[in-house]
């Protein structure tokens, strides 16, 4: 699975979906990436990658964001969410940001190398989140690419199931996970898993998300632990 967004390397598991069929040329990316407003205002603003101003959107439309939280952003590096984090939250928040590959250090931000799937990452995320559990947690990632549309889509079901079984352990009653997945097979099967455990579930496409790319992100608000495994 990646761990990571744009601007990041290979994952072990993982790295960022690029496009839908096939992956683009150097010169094709190249070409996109100068065009790209988001990648201007990204260097303005100094984030670390594009996928700030998804997490931004998401933030002001659904109220995520509030003074003192305690998140967990799984798929950190390079870090333009934790960016995000640490200036909306504020000093007496705590940020744990959980990466296959190395990020580079943010004040403010307890960074832990590692599979979130694994026990060891696990055990160094609960102690670094504490007794009360997390506020939020957010997922951005998303599948190797491996050019085969329905075998990549069912990979980012995957990794959906696999961030909402963490934040079942991870938050608090009353929680919120907001999570990358492709519209897609097994996408709706993957909003209804979500509804069984959550108030509320909203299906967002920032403007940040390219057009022409399937990318959405599940907001789920209000998590019931006695609901989590029913769906």
């Amino acid at each position: 699975m990646r761990h990571g967004r744009e601007g990041g390397g290979t994952r072990q598991l993982a790295v960022r979906v690029r496009s839908a069929r096939r992956k683009p040329s150097s010169k094709e990316w190249l070409q996109r990436q100068l065009n790209d407003p988001f990648v201007a205002e990204a260097r303005r603003q100094g984030y670390r990658s594009r996928a700030a101003f998804k997490l931004l959107e998401l933030a002001d439309k659904d109220r995520l964001l509030r003074r003192g939280m305690t998140v967990v952003d799984l798929g950190a590096a390079p870090g333009s969410w934790s960016q995000v984090l640490r200036e909306r939250l504020g000093p007496g928040s705590r940020i744990v940001a959980v990466d296959l590959l190395p990020m580079d250090p943010l004040a403010g931000v307890n960074f832990i190398r590692g599979d979130f799937r694994q026990e060891e990452t696990l055990r160094a995320v609960a102690d670094a989140v504490g007794a009360a559990k997390a506020d939020l947690v957010l997922s951005d990632l998303a599948p190797n690419i491996s050019g085969v549309e329905s075998a990549d889509q069912a990979r980012s079901v995957y990794l959906g199931e696999r961030a909402l079984e963490f934040a079942m352990q991870a938050l608090q009653p009353g929680g919120v996970l907001v999570v990358k997945g492709f519209q897609g097979a097994g996408f709706s099967e993957l909003e209804r898993r979500f509804k069984a455990c959550f108030d509320k579930v909203y299906v967002r496409k920032p403007k940040a998300s390219r057009d022409r790319s399937r990318e959405v992100f599940l907001v789920a608000k209000g998590f019931r632990p006695s609901a989590a495994g029913t769906g």
